[in-house]
């Protein structure tokens, strides 16, 4: 059991305007790139639940500490967890009583949609998306609506409508219906360069066309990161990783996509690394490559994953192709708590080919013939989702 302490010293108070509750707290924001926050503090090999990332500078209430992580109280009826090395301590902030929303934007420019909204801070947020209809939701904690008008333009070619719910005393609730069934991602972020604007900013559908599809390649480990052992002749993930995303590369271009590749060699890359470029290159969809391993030697067989509901169904359309290959179904898997499957701000799929770990798995993977098969049936997995949306 972890023991809690929270530094006397520090402690403020904080009351509810509806309920006057006491409840301590700390002061604190969000530092570096990419803070998330986590439901609990479960853990496994891929670290706790993750409720999503944040932007930087964010206003956090903390209640308490356990290990690594601090306690936040998102709102009266909600709380999370954040690493300690994403806040920092503001001992002499004093929260107000209640924060507000004010007007609401929705337009479009060339590239995007977008719904901005003045706030009276920078308080915390949580999205999600729905399917049949598609929707995006984003939950405001410790705002109550001030919100009396919604301005939508005609410029906007992705939002259909956008409205909200006060859901909670403290919990304003975003509404945005999308025209398409297909989610093509999403960013939220703050814009403080007056008052603080949150900004949720929606990918529109692009051609459905390979051809004219940006696409990201991702090699899984690399460097130092060795990945799984190959259980037969030693084989190292992340070498075989690379020769399969060169594969899929190749497969790509002679289809005319444009291809992103997060790396082209045995380099060292941090998962958070891999998401800040992936950002910049802002890609139409993600494919991850990584080769399992289980426990025993007798599982076998392909999986694809995906976290997000709403991209979801090109790790379907990959995982049917990839059984062509003879090999057993392990399933797919959703809600995966892997770093790439993190970002909303494309679809993304991962695929673990084949388990090292499994001798006849293993000499699959070893084979050239096989990896290029491998890149030949993800290609034709993208091409069947992208025909399935028309």
């Amino acid at each position: 059991m972890r023991k809690w302490c929270v530094s006397a010293l520090l402690i403020l108070t904080f009351f509810s305007a509806k309920t006057q509750t006491q409840v301590p707290y700390i002061a604190g924001k969000t530092l570096g790139k990419l803070p998330f926050l986590e439901y609990g503090l479960g853990e496994d090999r891929l670290g706790g639940a993750k409720m999503g990332f944040l932007d930087s500078n964010i206003l956090l209430r903390i209640v308490d500490s356990s290990g690594t992580d601090y306690k936040v109280m998102l709102s009266a009826n909600h709380h999370a967890y954040i690493t300690k090395t994403s806040v920092e301590k503001l001992p002499a902030m004093r929260f107000q009583p209640y924060y507000l929303s004010n007007s609401w934007k929705v337009w479009g420019d060339t590239a995007y949609d977008y719904l901005s909204l003045q706030l009276d801070e920078k308080l915390p947020y949580h999205s999600y998306q729905q399917i049949d209809p598609s929707r995006i939701i984003v939950d405001l904690f410790g705002i109550t609506s001030n919100t009396n008008w919604i301005t939508q333009l005609k410029t906007l070619k992705e939002v259909k409508n956008a409205w909200y719910e006060q859901v909670e005393d403290d919990v304003m609730r975003v509404f945005i219906d999308l025209k398409h069934r297909q989610h093509w991602g999403h960013l939220v972020y703050y814009d403080t360069t007056s008052k603080p604007r949150l900004i949720i900013r929606v990918k529109r559908q692009p051609p459905l066309d390979i051809k004219k599809l940006k696409i990201a390649v991702d090699a899984g480990h690399g460097g130092d990161n060795e990945g799984a052992t190959g259980v037969m002749t030693g084989i190292l993930e992340k070498d075989y990783t690379l020769l399969m995303s060169k594969e899929l590369e190749k497969a790509l271009k002679k289809e005319k996509s444009k291809v992103v590749m997060t790396r082209e060699k045995d380099t060292s890359l941090s998962m958070p690394e891999r998401i800040e470029f992936l950002r910049e290159q802002s890609p139409d969809l993600l494919i991850s490559i990584h080769l399992n391993s289980g426990s025993s030697d007798t599982v076998r067989g392909t999986s694809t994953y995906y976290r997000y509901i709403g991209f979801r169904s090109l790790s379907q359309f990959v995982l049917k192709r990839m059984l062509e290959l003879k090999l057993e179904e392990f399933g797919n898997v959703g809600s995966f708590n892997f770093g790439l499957s993190g970002p909303t701000e494309y679809p993304n799929c991962l695929v673990e080919v084949a388990f090292l770990s499994n001798a006849a798995d293993e000499k699959k993977i070893r084979n050239p013939a096989f990896r290029k098969a491998v890149a030949q049936k993800i290609v034709a997995g993208i091409k069947d989702w992208l025909s399935s949306l028309r």
